[in-house]
């Protein structure tokens, strides 16, 4: 079955975590004596009826406030698809906490509550998923039954979101009305608003078209081991494992390894302890060639006429993830596929504002949470493609040496001048 990741972002209190345990309940996808566990805790806090927000806010604190905190990942299947959601918070300190929950995302679910409307978080979050090249947004608009279903106030809510999306990089953009709390539009369509005629949410989840999403065009293999089986009768085997990052590979095509620039023929392809004629993303593989190449971690396997680029000087946009300021000429391990080196921060080009899209052209530094456009200079090579053509290439994290922290997380832009 075809694996949707999808991840839900919105200002504080707009439902996000209720909206996730209706999906979950509704498609009956919890556990008996989960369900009983978050009727007590309802019960012992007083609450009207069952809060299904109980499901995904599983720390104390978040609890205790009501809020989102940590990124929470949940899991749950349909007869057509299955599902890895991140519910992540919706308050402005934790934006790194967002962009670790949509890096992976096919789409993202953007909250808006319909008694506020599109607020400063929803523009937040609705630039980062930009930024992050979700490929698809949907925008549900939330509590819905707090303002009797009104069809007027969803279009403007609808039409001002739309707005605002046209100054970002947006495929794909898809509204829809719903009341997490009572369900409607959320599993199956809503009888109260009949002036609706597009599908429920789980319906338009089951049914995206996520195939394209995928680089299918560029083949690119991070090698992550080398297979030498010890035992004698795997002697002559040499296997190079990893996942496909892009693009698909067959028996017999002719590949190139990076950074020798020896080219050699697929003879075998391995996968889950049998042959395969081709792997495409995101299975894991070993591939064998008919050459006996020096191939070790962190190298890459492309095509002859299709290489990605292969340099030590990046443009990247980056989203500081530490207390600790980022600083020009600060050095950094830096993780790239299965490649890992050392940076140097060579600028800051600006600090971009996420809520206004104005960019900060004095600056000398990022904070936590804030993003803007850096160079870098690596120790070794890196064989990257721009982010926005290939998500697996073209990012990379940074790692503070002393603390093995994570400190940035990069997504690979144009170099200009």
């Amino acid at each position: 079955m075809e694996l949707l990741r999808f991840t839900t972002a919105g200002s504080v209190d707009d439902g996000k975590s209720t909206l996730i345990g209706r999906l979950l309940y509704d498609t009956k996808s919890i556990f008996e004596d989960q369900l009983e566990a978050v009727e007590r805790e309802s019960r012992a806090r007083r609450y009207e009826q069952v809060n299904l927000a109980l499901l995904t806010d599983g720390l104390r604190a978040e609890r205790e406030q009501g809020i989102t905190i940590d990124v929470a990942y949940r899991y749950f299947a349909t007869t057509k698809r299955k599902f890895v959601i991140a519910d992540t918070p919706g308050h402005v300190q934790y934006t790194r906490n967002m962009v670790t929950g949509a890096s992976t995302a096919n789409l993202a679910l953007i909250l808006v509550d319909a008694r506020n409307g599109v607020v400063e978080q929803s523009r937040r979050h609705a630039v980062l998923s930009s930024l992050l090249h979700v490929p698809h947004l949907v925008l549900c608009v939330n509590k819905m039954d707090l303002v009797d279903y009104d069809q007027g106030r969803f279009e403007e809510i609808r039409e001002d979101f739309e707005s605002f999306c046209t100054r970002l990089d947006v495929e794909d953009l898809t509204a829809i009305p719903i009341s997490a709390l009572n369900g409607d539009n959320v599993v199956s369509r809503s009888q109260t608003m009949d002036w609706y005629d597009g599908p429920s949410l789980l319906h338009h989840l089951e049914n995206l078209y996520i195939g394209s999403d995928r680089n299918l065009i560029d083949p690119r293999f991070p090698v992550q081991y080398v297979l030498r089986p010890q035992r004698a009768e795997f002697h002559d085997y040499r296997g190079y494992a990893g996942q496909v990052a892009s693009g698909v590979f067959q028996v017999g095509d002719e590949v190139l390894a990076l950074p020798s620039g020896l080219s050699s023929t697929i003879v075998a392809i391995d996968s889950l302890g049998q042959s395969v004629q081709e792997a495409f993303p995101p299975m894991s593989a070993a591939i064998r060639l008919a050459d006996d190449l020096d191939i070790s971690r962190g190298d890459m396997l492309c095509r002859v006429h299709n290489r990605p680029t292969a340099g030590q000087d990046l443009d990247a946009m980056v989203a500081w993830l530490a207390e600790t300021p980022m600083r020009v000429g600060g050095k950094y391990v830096i993780k790239h596929t299965s490649r890992t080196g050392r940076a140097l921060v060579g600028g800051l080009h600006y600090r971009l504002d996420v809520n206004s899209l104005h960019r900060d052209l004095e600056a000398t530094t990022l904070g936590l949470n804030e993003i803007g456009r850096v160079s870098l200079r690596a120790t070794v090579p890196l064989f990257y493609d721009e982010y926005r053509r290939n998500r697996t290439t073209g990012c990379f994290v940074l790692v503070e040496e002393a603390t093995n922290n994570t400190v940035g997380a990069g997504m690979i832009v144009e170099k200009t001048g």
